[in-house]
């Protein structure tokens, strides 16, 4: 069976065995029972997305409790017990100004920080590292263009998980980034419409076939940030799970040495056999 584990995950030189434990006490990029709002955030950009979600709450509350007090007011003041005889107002031009200039300083207040931040995720700054996602039916592969490095990272099935590991949501092969740097993601699919999205990360970029898209992330923090695809791809799509593990830049050199060795270009496997044997199993 052409199985690789541990250079993309948690083995080898840069995360020895006891970083399965390691992993999980210092992730925050999974999903927990019962949560509520989004999670912790890892990136610059997901701090922004955060903080800009906490202006629209604030904004759609505020235009919530408006119309509920003026409902209650007219609901008081002109009940037909105060007004047996209806008004016959058809015209007030100060109620139809505020009516329209207020909700345009609405809409200026949230068009502002939108555009800043549209801009602020689509600039790519100057990067340390690129590293490529290629959506598959259905797994994803990875490259590291300045390294000369290729792999295929598939969903761990729940008979093979380790302790710790998350059900549908573990790969066999991480994404490894190192913490602190600027690196740039290219996305792009080999087969049918993917999305590569990972929550923590504030990313969810469609892989489309024939096209490169582009995003780039800095993670502030050591963890495991999990994601899935998010576009609808097919029967096993849901089987599609993405991980990414964020360590210091000593842990990243020490793995990106074996990474060329285990995972050199010209000698990864192909491994579509397996998705497809997996998804004849599943069927």
């Amino acid at each position: 069976m052409l199985r690789k584990h541990g250079v993309g995950g948690v083995g080898g030189v840069a995360v020895g065995a006891a970083s399965v434990v390691w992993a999980q006490s210092a992730s925050a990029g999974q999903p927990v029972n019962w949560q509520l709002g989004f999670q912790e955030a890892a990136t610059p950009v997901m701090e922004r997305l955060n903080d800009f979600h906490n202006l629209l709450l604030v904004i759609i509350f505020g235009i919530t409790a408006f119309v509920l007090l003026l409902l209650a007011y007219v609901l008081i003041r002109f009940r037909r017990s105060n007004n047996p005889i209806p008004s016959r107002t058809t015209h007030n031009t100060l109620v139809e100004v505020v009516w329209t200039v207020f909700p345009v300083i609405i809409l200026i207040v949230i068009a502002v920080p939108s555009f800043k931040l549209l801009y602020y995720m689509d600039r790519t700054p100057e990067v340390e590292l690129t590293v490529k996602a290629i959506g598959q039916q259905w797994y994803w592969t990875y490259e590291y263009p300045d390294h000369e490095i290729t792999f295929e990272a598939l969903l761990v099935p729940e008979d093979e998980l380790r302790p710790g590991q998350l059900r549908l949501l573990e790969t066999d092969n991480r994404v490894v980034l190192p913490i602190n740097t600027k690196v740039r993601l290219l996305f792009t699919a080999d087969d049918v419409l993917h999305a590569w999205a990972v929550p923590a990360f504030g990313i969810k970029i469609d892989a489309v076939p024939g096209r490169t898209n582009e995003a780039w992330v800095e993670v502030t923090r050591e963890g495991v940030y999990y994601g899935q695809c998010s576009e609808l791809c097919g029967v096993n799509h849901g089987f599609m799970p993405i991980a990414v593990e964020a360590v210091s830049k000593e842990r990243f050199a020490a793995w990106l040495a074996e990474a060329k060795v285990k995972f050199a270009r010209e000698v990864a496997p192909a491994r579509w056999q397996i998705a497809r044997a997996r998804a004849d199993e599943r069927d």
